[in-house]
């Protein structure tokens, strides 16, 4: 489902956005700095569950990108949905992280292969599955 409701969304934004993804998911498997999660768990929440415009990384982002000419919008709906799979992965690691458990793991090495696979390609698997939902759910 197309979203009218928010404004189009710089999809070169996301892909730093993704890289910050990346670098949160290589801080959480690789370092005892697992209190990262909260800053994926924050920003996925407030992408996908309210609006990308009012995240300030992706503000710097898309300043960064408008400054540098690379301005490239696409529909906000699948990249609030591929933030809210990211938000709850999030969450699932900060949880994990608190009770001491290493199931976090799962979705960080999730987080960081897509991430690195959409900061490299520029292909967003959430985005994607979203595109097929709606297709087969129209169907």
């Amino acid at each position: 489902m197309l979203r009218f409701d928010i404004a189009p969304v710089c999809s070169n934004a996301y892909r730093f956005q993704a890289a910050m993804s990346f670098g949160i998911a290589a801080l959480y498997l690789f370092t005892p700095y697992r209190w990262v999660a909260l800053v994926l768990a924050f920003g996925g929440i407030l992408r996908g569950f309210v609006s990308p415009h009012k995240c300030l990384s992706y503000r710097l982002f898309s300043a960064i990108t408008a400054k540098l000419g690379w301005t490239q919008t696409v529909n906000a709906g699948a990249k609030m949905f591929a933030d809210k799979i990211a938000g709850i992965a999030g969450i699932a690691m900060v949880a994990s992280w608190l009770l001491g458990s290493d199931v976090g793991n799962i979705p960080a090495t999730a987080i960081l292969i897509f991430a690195l696979i959409d900061l490299t390609t520029g292909f967003c698997a959430a985005c994607w599955v979203y595109g097929v939902w709606y297709k087969f759910r129209e169907a």
